[in-house]
């Protein structure tokens, strides 16, 4: 009688481990689906950031060759004098 108790005892442990491990494999694929799918979107937006990314170079190359122009069609202006005017004595009269 007690062989019987202790392989029902080791029957039911080895059911409530497989169901454990069905359960283990259940929530590991629901977590590897919801990785798959957060990967994705991180690709998506990595694709639209990298259309960003040469969108705005070209618009600051642009604005770089834009500024080049401007400012190589501004006239030149004229040099100040740095040099210092001589000082000049005021002879009072007397």
């Amino acid at each position: 009688m007690t062989s019987q108790k202790a392989w029902a005892k080791l029957a039911v442990a080895v059911i409530l481990s497989l169901s454990l491990t069905a359960c283990k494999d259940t929530k590991t694929l629901q977590e590897n689906e919801q990785l798959k799918a957060q990967v994705a979107e991180l690709q998506k937006e990595n694709g639209q950031l990298g259309n960003n990314l040469e969108t705005v170079t070209a618009a600051r190359d642009s604005l770089a060759r834009e500024n080049e122009e401007l400012k190589a069609a501004m006239k030149p202006r004229k040099a100040k004098r740095t040099a210092a005017k001589a000082a000049t004595r005021k002879r009072r009269r007397s």
